[in-house]
This record gives structure tokens, sequence and C-alpha cells, in this order.
């Protein structure tokens, strides 16, 4: 994009954005929030305090909840229950909390994951 082109697209945006300015400025609603944080800040000025005094006036619990959100506290996972394994082929047990236990893969690459489930005792 050429200097030329891009200083008149930025004279676009700006014009744009004076306009939208113009209308905020004219805005009742913006009027009294401008009005409404001046007394605001006047007021708190003239008792010496700040908004967070405010706030935790207001809202004591306000600032224990921030900061148990800030740091949950971590969940604690359910221990594993032992389960165990009969192969009624040859009468072998294994005792596991996991599916990651090499006898119980070859078994289940042998007889199939439904057949070895079926041999759960717990």
């Amino acid at each position: 994009m050429s200097r030329l082109a891009e200083f008149r697209k930025l004279e676009q945006q700006l014009a744009a954005q004076l306009a939208e300015l113009e209308t905020l400025k004219n805005d009742d609603g913006l009027k009294r929030e401008i009005e409404f944080e001046t007394k605001l800040r006047d007021l708190l000025g003239e008792y010496g305090h700040s908004l967070k005094d405010v706030i935790n006036i207001l809202d004591p619990q306000g600032g224990s909840r921030k900061s148990a959100a800030a740091a949950p506290e971590k969940a604690v996972r359910r221990a594993r229950t032992v389960k165990v394994y009969k192969n009624p082929h040859n009468g072998e047990i294994v005792e596991t909390k996991g599916g990651n236990h090499k006898t119980l893969k070859e078994w289940k690459g042998q007889y199939g994951s439904d057949e070895v489930e079926s041999w759960v005792s717990r």
C-alpha cells in the first residue's frame, strides 16, 4: 500500500472515531456516569477512603472470595481400587490398580478385552 493510500485510510478512521466521540459526548447516560464518578471520588477524598475501603465495607466477604478463586484447592483424586484377575485357562492371578499391567495386556491380546474383564473378582 502506498504511503498516500495509508494516509487517506488513517484519515478516514480518525474522522470516524471523532464522530463517535462527539456522539458519546452528547450521550446523557455517559454524562450521568461521569458526574457520578466525579462526585464519588470527591466524597472518597473528603472522608479519606479509597475504592478498596468502600468495597470492603459493602462486601466484607469479597476479598476472601477473590483469594479463594485465585488459588483453588487441589482436587483430591479417589484412590483406585485393586482388581484381581484370575485366568481360568491356567489359574494365574494378577492384581492391579490400572490396566497397564504387562501380563494383563498379553491376556487381552490373546483372549480379547471383554473376556479378560469378565475374569475380575475384585
